[in-house]
């Protein structure tokens, strides 16, 4: 069996998902997990996780999971459009994101990504689309 941390590194190699410490636990067609830790690469100027790199985390999950769903058909997916909203604070830890895909088109994939902290509190719920192309 495949070490999914050995091939989220290997994916994720020099890129924002690796200087943020993200992290991919699971892989299914329909769903991606993974985690990210709040500290200083993560913290905004008041010390709490930023928008910004909860975004981050959403798109690398959903663009993941759209990832592995096409690299056998030699496409490749890229993230077209992400929103997000920030429900509540963290300030150090991890936060554990949960993607599901919604809409599994031949050109556009749409994922619901929900960020929670430890104890399973909502910190951020996010959608992204992703469009389909030639790899």
């Amino acid at each position: 069996m495949t070490n999914l941390n050995d091939i989220g590194k290997e994916f994720g190699k020099g890129t924002i998902g690796e200087v943020l410490g993200i992290e991919i636990l699971e892989i299914k067609d329909d769903f991606v997990k993974g985690k990210m830790p709040v500290d200083s690469r993560t913290h905004q100027p008041y010390g709490m996780l930023h928008g910004g790199a909860s975004v981050v985390l959403a798109e690398t999950l959903g663009s993941v999971g759209s990832h592995f769903l096409v690299k056998d058909d030699g496409k490749a997916a890229v993230g077209i459009e992400v929103n997000a909203n920030h429900l509540k604070s963290i300030r150090k830890g991890w936060v554990y994101g949960e993607a599901k895909i919604v809409h599994r088109g031949g050109k556009l994939h749409v994922w619901s990504i929900e960020i929670k902290n430890e104890v399973g509190e909502l910190i951020c719920t996010s959608r992204l689309t992703v469009m389909i192309i030639q790899a």
